[in-house]
């Protein structure tokens, strides 16, 4: 508290915020059992911030304003998914309205980087608790075999982002361990001026070490649904161009950030049990069910059947629900438009076909290993923010994602081979 006394008492300049003192108060008891006399000063910091600025912020600015957001979620009552996984400070690239190639690739890569150093931050964690060097979430820590089998996973489900990035077998195939240290150095070289310190983006609940693999690994699926999100975008609007070359690879590109990230799930699936027990009870108002990335994925594969626009699902992210109902266009809706019309046909439409197929196959197998995965994990519980849980997972996973086009194919071309 002295630190932000101090703080508040001279200019109160961004640049200058004590964060790691506060981080380090929120990670020694956990977000939900901050002192509230704590929480009063840094919402006082906030209000000095918002006074003391102008209305056009820096980034400094910026980021101070959406880290006390974050951490004074609680204390503010709108605590939520979004929140809790601090999706404001990660600023998820994406949605870009400028599609020239230059753009597109800057996206692309401003998103691989992102995954890998999420991924290369967890294992980082993982091996500094094994080695002590770290007081961070102290309870229930896993044993040596657990986190070796982590080092593997997590390299395995960034290998396909490290190869996008010019980097393909710059991290060893041999002790998962020493492949996961060479993995965070390579992250450190991936970091960009303009990217915000992961270390603000992590503000537990709890004290339980899987807590932090929960939270980064969550944060890599939004990552990796905001970049499907954008190829599906970019698919809608190249199909209505009678672009289907164009439209193939985005289709393909997309089932493959979301297939070559499978192991993020195995990743997970490490996870104990009991430690999610422990701290699901604080997160009581964070639930999936408000992951906007997932919303915008699922609407523009096809316009959600009426009953499901109006769930809690679509009213938990109300600005995805409105842009369904001013009639956003779906990858659907482009492929029927453009047969009715005959601009699709022949060898052009059957490869549309068959990467909506392989996509929505890909998509799919996702639902249902995240079905599996909370069975395992909360088994007949109800979900956290008021969802009833998996027999809602277990209701929409076998959904259809198209409806266009036939879905019972595997995710492979002709050759057996995955979609480029």
């Amino acid at each position: 508290m002295h630190a932000v006394t101090r703080w508040l008492a001279g200019p109160a300049g961004p640049q200058s915020f004590p964060y790691s003192v506060v981080l380090d108060e929120f990670h020694r008891v956990g977000k939900h059992f901050v002192e509230k006399s704590f929480l009063a000063l840094l919402d006082e910091a906030r209000q000095t911030v918002a006074a003391r600025t102008p209305a056009s912020r820096d980034a400094p600015t910026r980021q101070l304003t959406d880290f006390l957001d974050i951490a004074l979620d609680k204390w503010d009552s709108r605590y939520d998914y979004r929140s809790y996984l601090a999706l404001r400070l990660l600023r998820l690239p994406g949605a870009a309205d400028d599609l020239s190639p230059a753009a597109d690739a800057a996206g692309r890569r401003a998103r691989d980087r992102l995954l890998v150093r999420l991924v290369a931050d967890t294992l980082a964690f993982e091996m500094s608790a094994a080695a002590h060097t770290t007081g961070l979430l102290p309870q229930q820590r896993p044993g040596p075999a657990v986190v070796a089998k982590r080092c593997r996973l997590g390299v395995r489900a960034v290998t396909a982002a490290l190869a996008r990035l010019g980097l393909a077998g710059a991290v060893g195939t041999g002790d998962p361990p020493i492949a996961a240290a060479e993995l965070h150095a390579i992250a450190g070289d991936l970091v960009a001026a303009e990217d915000p310190p992961l270390r603000l983006t992590m503000l537990p609940v709890h004290v339980t070490h899987d807590e932090y693999l929960f939270i980064r690994v969550l944060q890599s699926y939004e990552c990796l649904f905001a970049g499907v999100a954008d190829e599906l975008r970019v698919a809608v609007t190249v199909l209505a161009q009678d672009a289907p070359g164009a439209a193939a690879e985005r289709l393909g590109y997309a089932g493959d950030l979301l297939r070559t990230a499978g192991p993020l799930f195995s990743l997970l699936a490490t996870m104990q049990p009991e430690s999610f027990r422990t701290f699901r009870q604080y997160t009581d108002g964070a639930s999936a069910i408000q992951s906007r990335s997932y919303k915008l994925v699922e609407s523009l594969c096809r316009r959600p059947d009426a009953d499901r626009l109006d769930s809690v699902a679509y009213r938990s992210v109300p600005e995805v629900q409105a842009r369904i109902r001013r009639g956003q266009s779906t990858v659907d809706e482009a492929y029927r438009s453009a047969v009715s019309d005959g601009r699709l046909t022949g060898t052009d439409r059957a490869l549309i076909a068959r990467r909506m197929a392989a996509f929505a196959g890909t998509l799919t197998q996702w639902r249902r290993t995240h079905h599996r995965l909370a069975v395992r994990m909360l088994g007949s519980r109800s979900g956290t923010g008021y969802t009833e849980g998996t027999p809602y997972l277990a209701a929409i996973s076998d959904a259809p994602v198209f409806t266009a086009v036939t879905t019972d194919r595997p995710a492979t071309d002709p050759t057996g081979r995955p979609h480029a």
